[in-house]
């Protein structure tokens, strides 16, 4: 056993890399300025600082560095998004999301049909993928915005997001995509991708908690975003308040080092995947994938387990970090949305695990975790 509880909930948060804490630490003590107090040293060195971030997040998205505007993380972002383009254009509009979205876009969703804006809430196949064809289906004259995520936080399932922006761009409607599981995970080149808006967030890569990003496209046509709150104008007067400089730092030092090994850690996180897979298919009957089988994270494992108690379950395996779910929503004990959506069981949804690897899961916290879930699973199923 390892002489520590072995962290397999990456999709949750990653661990900041070392490299990513040195980068951001003068930022917390000796380089303290300001970066909107430009009158000053202190505050120049920061706005420096910011900007050098800026272009970083921007090199790893094929991106305008100017059309990043920088939020507290991912949630605020999508908020942003939706209620800045909805608010904007008027109530009388339509707004299309699907059923396995983050509730950081149900939501804010939920919130603007009440407030009057026609929402509509499209299904998702056995793999919680979303079919570009109901999407071109659901299209009205009157559709201001659709909102369709990247790659699935609980499932790792990845969506057509490339076919479903060419059908809102053929109708003319915006398109935005909550990717803060996919940035630094798989490639993303906002230049090519037809995305006018994008989430992200810095603690899904190995980054700070508690900044993130939105890219808003630029170009000839200005995308109307109203703000979600006033007060100073900052970052193109679309989100108002003074930027956490050293979280800014290691955002776009997590970007940075996504773009240099990316393609090599997915590899090796993609191939202890498939031995937690193996291995558990291998030691326990009654197992079954959630998500597409192929076209899925490299990290994410979310499995259903036959004949167990899921509460049961998550208490006994106290030796390993995993979840049931979102970790947005851990704390409601309805089963998750995304799995329902999906057509799966109560029973197996509510029996389901979330393994999230990463860059720094090794080979033996996986064998480690095949046997002790084994062990787990046998010992439950013979109460």
């Amino acid at each position: 056993m390892p002489d520590r509880v072995v962290y397999l909930d990456n999709h949750a948060t990653t661990r900041v890399d070392p490299r990513v804490v040195e980068a951001m630490r003068p930022y917390w003590t000796e380089k303290y300025g300001n970066a909107a107090s430009v009158s000053h040293a202190y505050g120049e060195e920061a706005a420096d600082a910011v900007e050098t971030a800026r272009a970083q997040i921007a090199e790893l998205l094929n991106a305008t560095p100017r059309n990043l505007i920088f939020t507290s993380g991912a949630t605020e972002a999508n908020n942003l998004a939706i209620k800045g383009v909805i608010q904007a254009v008027g109530s009388s509009v339509h707004l299309i999301v699907n059923e396995a979205e983050h509730r950081a876009v149900l939501d804010p969703a939920r919130k603007l049909k009440r407030l009057g804006c026609e929402l509509t809430v499209l299904p998702v196949d056995k793999y919680g993928m979303v079919d570009p064809q109901s999407v071109a289906a659901a299209i009205q004259p009157n559709t201001a915005l659709v909102s369709v995520m990247f790659a699935n936080n609980e499932v790792g399932t990845i969506n057509p997001v490339a076919e479903i922006g060419e059908i809102c761009h053929e109708r003319g409607v915006l398109f935005h995509c909550d990717a803060a599981q996919a940035v630094g995970k798989l490639p993303v080149d906002l230049a090519d991708l037809p995305i006018d808006l994008l989430s992200l967030t810095a603690h899904k890569m190995y980054g700070p908690m508690g900044v993130g990003a939105l890219y808003v496209r630029g170009g000839d046509k200005r995308i109307p975003i109203e703000p979600l709150f006033d007060g100073g104008g900052h970052e193109r007067r679309l989100r108002s308040g003074t930027l956490p400089v050293p979280l800014i730092v290691g955002f776009g030092e997590a970007c940075k080092l996504a773009a240099e090994v990316m393609r090599d850690e997915s590899k090796r996180v993609q191939q202890l995947r498939d031995r937690l897979w193996g291995g558990l298919s291998e030691a326990v009957e009654g197992v079954y994938l959630n998500g597409h089988p192929d076209l899925r994270l490299a990290g994410n494992l979310n499995v259903s387990f036959d004949g167990v108690d899921g509460d049961a379950l998550m208490m006994g395996l106290r030796d390993i970090a995993v979840s049931s779910g979102s970790a947005c929503t851990s704390a409601d004990p309805q089963p998750s949305h995304v799995l329902r959506a999906m057509g799966v069981s109560d029973e197996l949804t509510r029996a389901s695990l979330r393994f999230g690897l990463g860059r720094f899961t090794t080979l033996e916290e996986i064998e480690f975790a095949v046997s002790y879930v084994a062990d787990a699973i046998d010992r439950l199923r013979r109460l």
